[in-house]
């Protein structure tokens, strides 16, 4: 159990806001758009962005970039929960097909295989393309992303 894990367990005793609050503190930009996390597990994580003044572009929509945060951020914290304490996660590329225009709310669900799990665990650098389904309000799929994560060595001081 790394550290981040050991975190979240700690914070699920409180009121879901509590987490949100936590990591948005860590992570300023998380914390200024709002994401919110509904559910860590080491192999899940389902974050939330509401249709905020904010977050929206010029026609009312969640903007293109608040989209990506999303998903970069789904699969960057289910990387994280799972990368030992001696590494650090990378975003390597990410690859975003907008494919309809979102209605309201958005919602990125991000996921490992335990394949990959086992991967992060046990390499000591590698990759992993992270699987990421982001849905509006109206349950459809906006955007369609590829996140690939990186984990290299902690540099020892």
């Amino acid at each position: 159990m790394n550290r981040l894990e050991k975190t979240v367990n700690n914070l699920k005793k409180y009121p879901q806001p509590v987490l949100s609050f936590a990591i948005g503190r860590v992570v300023k930009f998380v914390g200024t758009a709002g994401v919110r996390f509904e559910q860590m597990t080491i192999d899940r994580i389902i974050v939330t962005l509401k249709n905020k003044k904010k977050v929206r572009n010029h026609i009312g929509q969640i903007h293109a970039a608040a989209m990506v945060l999303l998903a970069e951020t789904a699969t960057g914290m289910v990387v994280g929960m799972n990368i030992p304490d001696d590494k650090i996660p990378l975003i390597k590329s990410l690859k975003t097909d907008f494919v309809r225009r979102s209605t309201g709310a958005m919602r990125a669900e991000a996921w490992l295989e335990e394949s990959q799990i086992q991967q992060i665990l046990t390499e000591e650098k590698g990759e992993v393309l992270v699987k990421v389904k982001v849905t509006d309000e109206s349950g459809e799929t906006p955007i369609e992303c590829d996140m690939l994560w990186a984990w290299i060595p902690k540099r020892k001081n």
